[in-house]
């Protein structure tokens, strides 16, 4: 059985773990990841088109000159694009998100596993909680990356404001403002780090008691080297 502050410590971190994976989840989920609008010009009046939409689903809506709503519509992300290089970027995205809900699924196993025994493995130990960790915190990173790429780069509101309506002409200008679904997973970022920094100070500990009782005979008393 493990000693009652590995119990503790790793039990923490299953917490901080857990709490990762229901971040992620709430991530797919939610549809709040950016809120733009864009602006285009057509004959006799301009039309500035509102989205609010994430990786799989979003409303668009449409305001005339003096700001008249014409429409209010939900629309699939996956089938608004028409864009390659969009879609791609976009299925990029999810899957680095459900490579990370993996991980931190992973995570929470071994550490909820480590809580209640002394695995004989290393990996099952301290280096696989560091491995997972680690992972779920590279791949959310470079999801926070890719997605404001695909925004600005590919102009990806620009093409599902031409979903919403099919008589845009001039594109006249865009504005982009990023949601709590995107900005929450620097909130998954923290969560690793919490983890390693917990495991790390346990794994510390347990390195220095070890190599304090495997000190050399050289730092033993001398009294105690004569007897």
């Amino acid at each position: 059985m493990p000693s009652r502050k590995k119990t503790s410590m790793f039990v923490s971190a299953f917490c901080t773990c857990v709490s990762s994976f229901v971040v992620i989840c709430v991530v797919l989920a939610t549809p709040q990841w950016v809120s733009s609008e864009v602006r285009f010009s057509r004959t006799g009046s301009n039309v500035t088109v509102s989205l609010t939409y994430g990786l799989f689903r979003g409303t668009c809506e449409q305001f005339v000159d003096a700001g008249l709503q014409v429409s209010q519509t939900t629309f699939q992300v996956a089938d608004a694009l028409s864009s390659a290089r969009s879609r791609s970027l976009n299925a990029a995205t999810i899957v680095l998100l459900v490579l990370a809900l993996l991980s931190s699924l992973l995570s929470s196993g071994f550490t909820c596993t480590n809580a209640v025994s002394n695995p004989y493995q290393t990996f099952l130990g301290p280096v696989g909680v560091y491995t997972w960790n680690s992972a779920c915190g590279i791949l959310i990173l470079i999801a926070m990356i890719l997605f404001p790429v695909n925004v600005e780069g590919n102009r990806l509101s620009e093409e599902l404001a031409h979903s919403c309506s099919t008589s845009l002409q001039t594109h006249l200008g865009s504005r982009h403002n990023y949601g709590y679904s995107y900005w929450i997973m620097l909130l998954i970022i923290f969560l690793n780090a919490a983890s390693l920094i917990i495991i790390y100070f346990y794994d510390h500990a347990r390195y220095s008691k070890k190599k304090e009782q495997e000190r050399p005979i050289e730092n033993a008393p001398k009294d105690v080297i004569l007897f």
